[in-house]
Protein backbone atom coordinates (compact mmCIF):
# COMPACT_ATOMS: atom_id res chain seq x y z
CA UNK A 1 0.00 0.00 0.00
CA UNK A 2 1.34 3.59 -0.79
CA UNK A 3 1.75 6.04 1.89
CA UNK A 4 -0.68 8.96 1.86
CA UNK A 5 1.10 12.15 0.66
CA UNK A 6 2.31 14.53 3.46
CA UNK A 7 -0.56 17.49 3.64
CA UNK A 8 0.53 20.80 3.07
CA UNK A 9 0.80 23.97 6.65
CA UNK A 10 0.31 27.07 5.52
CA UNK A 11 0.67 29.55 8.57
CA UNK A 12 -2.09 32.77 7.20
CA UNK A 13 -1.64 35.93 8.96
CA UNK A 14 -4.91 37.47 8.58
CA UNK A 15 -4.20 41.17 9.22
CA UNK A 16 -4.86 43.52 12.29
CA UNK A 17 -8.25 43.28 12.09
CA UNK A 18 -10.01 44.90 9.28
CA UNK A 19 -11.11 41.67 6.59
CA UNK A 20 -10.37 43.76 3.82
CA UNK A 21 -7.09 44.21 4.90
CA UNK A 22 -6.44 40.40 4.04
CA UNK A 23 -4.40 39.59 1.41
CA UNK A 24 -4.98 37.95 -1.94
CA UNK A 25 -2.71 35.34 -1.34
CA UNK A 26 -4.31 34.48 2.30
CA UNK A 27 -8.18 34.54 0.94
CA UNK A 28 -6.56 31.92 -2.13
CA UNK A 29 -4.61 29.48 1.00
CA UNK A 30 -8.07 29.77 2.77
CA UNK A 31 -10.45 28.77 -0.24
CA UNK A 32 -7.93 25.74 -0.51
CA UNK A 33 -7.24 24.68 2.73
CA UNK A 34 -8.87 20.91 3.90
CA UNK A 35 -8.67 22.15 7.40
CA UNK A 36 -8.51 25.78 9.77
CA UNK A 37 -7.05 25.74 12.50
CA UNK A 38 -7.04 28.69 15.57
CA UNK A 39 -5.90 29.46 18.63
CA UNK A 40 -8.32 31.06 21.30
CA UNK A 41 -9.11 31.26 24.86
CA UNK A 42 -11.23 28.92 26.56
CA UNK A 43 -15.12 31.12 26.69
CA UNK A 44 -14.14 33.81 24.20
CA UNK A 45 -14.22 33.40 20.34
CA UNK A 46 -10.99 33.84 18.57
CA UNK A 47 -10.19 36.76 17.32
CA UNK A 48 -8.68 35.72 14.01
CA UNK A 49 -11.23 32.96 13.03
CA UNK A 50 -14.18 35.87 12.76
CA UNK A 51 -11.99 38.42 10.85
CA UNK A 52 -11.84 35.47 8.28
CA UNK A 53 -15.46 34.19 8.50
CA UNK A 54 -16.33 35.66 5.07
CA UNK A 55 -13.96 33.24 3.55
CA UNK A 56 -15.33 30.13 5.68
CA UNK A 57 -16.42 27.07 3.56
CA UNK A 58 -19.28 24.44 4.89
CA UNK A 59 -16.69 21.76 3.74
CA UNK A 60 -13.89 22.94 6.14
CA UNK A 61 -13.23 20.95 9.21
CA UNK A 62 -12.15 23.46 11.91
CA UNK A 63 -9.62 22.62 14.85
CA UNK A 64 -9.57 25.21 17.40
CA UNK A 65 -7.25 25.09 19.59
CA UNK A 66 -8.17 26.15 23.05
CA UNK A 67 -5.37 27.69 25.50
CA UNK A 68 -5.31 25.63 28.67
CA UNK A 69 -4.49 28.49 31.29
CA UNK A 70 -5.65 31.65 32.65
CA UNK A 71 -4.26 34.91 33.99
CA UNK A 72 -4.73 33.76 37.35
CA UNK A 73 -1.35 32.04 36.70
CA UNK A 74 1.93 34.43 35.92
CA UNK A 75 3.46 33.92 32.86
CA UNK A 76 7.02 33.80 34.68
CA UNK A 77 5.33 30.84 37.02
CA UNK A 78 6.49 27.34 36.68
CA UNK A 79 3.35 25.86 36.36
CA UNK A 80 2.34 28.38 33.37
CA UNK A 81 5.51 27.59 31.40
CA UNK A 82 5.32 23.43 31.71
CA UNK A 83 0.82 23.80 30.99
CA UNK A 84 1.74 26.23 27.71
CA UNK A 85 4.62 23.94 26.54
CA UNK A 86 2.69 20.76 26.88
CA UNK A 87 -0.50 22.84 25.27
CA UNK A 88 2.03 23.85 22.08
CA UNK A 89 3.12 20.47 22.09
CA UNK A 90 -0.43 18.66 22.21
CA UNK A 91 -1.67 21.44 19.75
CA UNK A 92 1.08 20.21 17.03
CA UNK A 93 0.07 17.03 16.79
CA UNK A 94 -3.33 17.61 16.46
CA UNK A 95 -2.28 19.64 13.33
CA UNK A 96 0.37 16.52 12.65
CA UNK A 97 -2.58 14.39 12.46
CA UNK A 98 -4.59 16.04 9.96
CA UNK A 99 -0.88 17.02 8.20
CA UNK A 100 -0.10 13.17 8.06
CA UNK A 101 -3.60 11.95 6.78
CA UNK A 102 -2.46 14.87 3.24
CA UNK A 103 -4.63 17.35 4.07
CA UNK A 104 -3.90 20.76 3.93
CA UNK A 105 -4.05 22.97 7.32
CA UNK A 106 -4.19 26.60 7.20
CA UNK A 107 -3.03 28.44 10.67
CA UNK A 108 -4.48 31.39 11.47
CA UNK A 109 -2.48 34.18 13.24
CA UNK A 110 -3.67 37.57 13.54
CA UNK A 111 -1.61 40.12 12.10
CA UNK A 112 2.01 38.74 10.93
CA UNK A 113 2.12 34.85 11.64
CA UNK A 114 6.12 35.34 12.46
CA UNK A 115 5.38 38.30 14.55
CA UNK A 116 4.44 37.73 18.38
CA UNK A 117 2.05 35.03 16.75
CA UNK A 118 1.11 32.16 18.33
CA UNK A 119 1.29 29.94 15.19
CA UNK A 120 5.29 30.09 15.80
CA UNK A 121 4.94 27.53 18.23
CA UNK A 122 3.62 25.06 15.50
CA UNK A 123 5.89 26.05 13.15
CA UNK A 124 8.91 25.36 14.66
CA UNK A 125 7.50 21.88 15.66
CA UNK A 126 6.35 20.96 12.22
CA UNK A 127 8.12 23.09 9.62
CA UNK A 128 10.90 20.27 9.58
CA UNK A 129 8.57 17.45 9.17
CA UNK A 130 6.23 18.84 6.61
CA UNK A 131 5.57 21.12 3.43
CA UNK A 132 5.38 24.59 4.76
CA UNK A 133 4.36 28.12 3.71
CA UNK A 134 4.00 31.69 5.36
CA UNK A 135 1.79 33.96 4.48
CA UNK A 136 2.63 36.85 5.66
CA UNK A 137 -0.14 39.73 7.22
CA UNK A 138 -0.19 43.35 8.06
CA UNK A 139 1.18 43.31 11.63
CA UNK A 140 -1.65 45.09 13.74
CA UNK A 141 1.40 48.17 14.70
CA UNK A 142 0.97 49.43 11.15
CA UNK A 143 -2.74 48.49 10.97
CA UNK A 144 -2.44 50.91 14.08
CA UNK A 145 -0.55 53.98 12.57
CA UNK A 146 -1.96 53.85 9.46
CA UNK A 147 -5.43 54.73 11.41
CA UNK A 148 -3.60 57.96 13.26
CA UNK A 149 -2.60 59.15 10.46
CA UNK A 150 1.45 59.88 12.30
CA UNK A 151 4.23 58.97 10.75
CA UNK A 152 5.71 56.36 12.60
CA UNK A 153 9.45 57.16 11.72
CA UNK A 154 11.11 58.87 9.39
CA UNK A 155 14.68 59.98 7.65
CA UNK A 156 17.72 58.21 10.27
CA UNK A 157 14.90 57.79 13.23
CA UNK A 158 14.95 54.08 15.04
CA UNK A 159 12.12 52.11 15.96
CA UNK A 160 12.19 50.05 18.73
CA UNK A 161 9.46 46.96 19.20
CA UNK A 162 8.65 46.21 23.12
CA UNK A 163 6.39 43.41 24.56
CA UNK A 164 4.41 44.88 27.53
CA UNK A 165 4.95 42.33 29.90
CA UNK A 166 8.43 43.66 29.99
CA UNK A 167 9.45 44.95 33.49
CA UNK A 168 8.93 48.21 34.47
CA UNK A 169 12.14 49.54 34.03
CA UNK A 170 13.44 47.69 31.55
CA UNK A 171 10.33 49.52 29.74
CA UNK A 172 11.86 52.90 30.85
CA UNK A 173 15.36 52.16 30.36
CA UNK A 174 14.32 50.80 26.15
CA UNK A 175 11.79 54.04 25.93
CA UNK A 176 14.27 56.68 26.93
CA UNK A 177 17.08 54.89 24.50
CA UNK A 178 14.98 55.07 20.89
CA UNK A 179 13.11 58.26 19.00
CA UNK A 180 10.07 55.77 18.50
CA UNK A 181 8.54 52.53 19.92
CA UNK A 182 5.94 50.50 19.52
CA UNK A 183 4.18 48.74 22.66
CA UNK A 184 3.03 45.13 22.16
CA UNK A 185 0.68 42.62 24.61
CA UNK A 186 -0.90 46.26 26.35
CA UNK A 187 -3.62 44.64 28.11
CA UNK A 188 -3.55 44.33 31.61
CA UNK A 189 0.01 45.96 31.74
CA UNK A 190 -1.80 49.53 30.36
CA UNK A 191 -0.93 50.99 33.74
CA UNK A 192 2.95 50.01 34.05
CA UNK A 193 3.87 51.13 30.42
CA UNK A 194 1.59 54.58 31.31
CA UNK A 195 4.50 54.69 34.08
CA UNK A 196 7.34 54.30 31.71
CA UNK A 197 5.80 56.47 29.02
CA UNK A 198 5.36 59.03 32.00
CA UNK A 199 9.06 58.76 33.08
CA UNK A 200 10.34 58.91 29.64
CA UNK A 201 8.26 62.62 28.73
CA UNK A 202 6.58 60.32 26.20
CA UNK A 203 3.15 59.60 26.95
CA UNK A 204 1.79 63.27 25.88
CA UNK A 205 2.93 61.74 22.59
CA UNK A 206 1.43 58.21 22.80
CA UNK A 207 -1.55 57.25 20.64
Amino acid sequence: MNALPKGRLVGVGTGPGDPELLTLKAARALAEADVVAYFAKRGNNSNARAIVEAQFRPEMTELPLLYPVTTEIARDHDDYRSQITAFYEESAEKVAEHLQAGRMVAVLSEGDPLFYGSYMHLHVRLAHRFPTEVIPGVTAMSGCWSQTGVPIVQGDDVLTVLPGTMSEFELTRRLADTDAAVIMKVGRNLPKIRRALEATAKLSRAV
